[in-house]
Formats: structure tokens, C-alpha cells, sequence
């Protein structure tokens, strides 16, 4: 056991603390859920290039890395689902006891429901199951993709916008569950400034946005591998 697969293990190690802690209503759990995601997120580019640079790379590590990846992935937009499935029904009623209304930029809540959009200026956003559904379909699809291209004998290497999608991806869930923290203590401590309403837009803004572009390169990235491979991959079964 090296050191890159043991910060590999680690990160498959604290997935389901991540899940346990955001689901928490308390500020201090999500806050912890948050960090523990940075670290995850920033180990997944450490482990990496510690075994590339050291020679570190194994078999062993080769299917920790992408398990661990997905792992993640998973435990960052299921939660993201769920806390905001809500959102179009609540924002379209809301209750006395709405935060929003009240002043306080937070979870809006109504009777039993309650959701954590991001607060942008132009409204709220959620994390609707289309979107989970285009994300994780593409994961699931390129591993199978690769796995038959490796079984041709063809190496799908990652391409500069699969790279880029996998940032936009961590830059959005960090701006979610740094939200879902912040909103928890804002709904807890009734913040009402001006600074605290500026602060949800901006990292509503970076949260949408960064959605967005993570949507936009995962069909853009997809589409390119099939660009690319494909054909290879049809050429060689038609010869087989």
C-alpha cells in the first residue's frame, strides 16, 4: 500500500461522512461536510500526481482512482438533488415562515418542506433530476465506453474538455454545499445585511454558472470522444 492509494482510500473513506454530515440541518456538520469535500477534491489531483511523479502508479490504484472519483460524484449530486427538489414548489408559495420573505436570504421553507436553492439575482436555482440524470448517464456511459474500447485493444485517454468538466463539476458542488452551510446558519442566526445578501448572490452566480459550463462539457466531452473513437471502434469490429 503507497501513498497515493492510501489518500485514495481515504477519500472512498470519507464519501459517506460527506453524505451523513450534509443531510445534517446543522451548520457545523454541513460546514465539515464542506471541508472534507475541498480535501477530497483537491487529494483526487494529488494522489494523482504524487504516483505519477514518484512511479507510483499500480494496478491496485488504476481501479481506486475512477471508484473513488465516482464515489464522490455521487455523494455530492445526490445530495444536491434532494436538498433542492423542493424549490419550484416552495418558491411559487411561500409561507409566513419563508426566510426569503422574512428578509433573511436562506432556506425557503414552507410547513413540512424545505429546499436550498442557490439565491441568484434573477432567482432561484436548484439541481433538478434532468441535470443529475445528464451527468452521472455520461459516467456511467464513458466506463462502459472505455472498458470496451480497452477490451479492442484502444486507450481512451482524457481530453483537455473532460478536464475542464471535472473542475466546473467540483467548483459547483463546492459553491453548493458551501451554500448549504452558510444558509443554515443564516436561517439559524436571522442574518439580514446587505453584505450577507450580496455574499448569496455572488456565490449563487458561481454556483448556477459553474453548473452550467459542468452540463455543457459533459455532452461537449462526450460528444468528442464519440467523435473520435468511434469510428475507430467500428472500423476494428467490422474487420473482427
Amino acid at each position: 500500500m503507497n501513498l497515493p492509494n492510501a489518500i485514495t482510500l481515504s477519500r472512498i473513506a470519507a464519501t459517506p461522512v460527506i453524505v451523513a454530515l450534509i443531510f445534517n440541518a446543522g451548520w457545523v456538520p454541513r460546514f465539515s461536510a464542506w471541508v472534507l469535500f475541498v480535501v477530497a477534491a483537491v487529494t483526487d489531483y494529488v494522489d494523482g500526481k504524487l504516483a505519477r511523479d514518484r512511479g507510483l502508479v499500480t494496478n491496485l490504484g488504476k481501479v481506486l482512482d475512477p471508484l473513488a472519483d465516482k464515489l464522490l460524484l455521487v455523494a455530492t449530486l445526490f445530495p444536491m438533488y434532494w436538498l433542492t427538489r423542493d424549490v419550484a414548489l416552495l418558491a411559487s408559495t411561500p409561507g409566513p415562515d419563508d426566510w426569503a420573505a422574512a428578509g433573511t436570504v436562506g432556506p425557503i421553507v414552507q410547513n413540512a418542506k424545505i429546499a436550498w436553492p442557490f439565491v441568484t439575482p434573477i432567482g432561484l436555482v436548484g439541481a433538478p433530476l434532468w441535470i443529475i440524470g445528464i451527468v452521472l448517464g455520461r459516467e456511467a456511459f464513458m466506463t462502459a465506453f472505455r472498458h470496451y474500447a480497452q477490451r479492442r485493444g484502444i486507450v481512451i485517454a482524457a481530453i483537455g474538455p473532460a478536464k475542464w468538466k471535472t473542475a466546473f463539476q467540483s467548483i459547483w458542488a463546492g459553491a453548493a454545499f458551501f451554500w448549504y452551510f452558510a444558509a443554515a446558519a443564516a436561517a439559524e442566526h436571522r442574518w439580514r445585511s446587505d453584505a450577507w445578501h450580496a455574499f448569496a448572490h455572488f456565490n449563487g452566480i458561481v454556483g448556477a454558472l459553474s453548473m452550467v459550463g459542468a452540463v455543457s462539457l459533459t455532452l461537449y466531452s462526450l460528444w468528442l470522444y464519440l467523435q473520435r473513437y468511434g469510428p475507430l471502434l467500428l472500423a476494428q469490429r467490422s474487420r473482427s
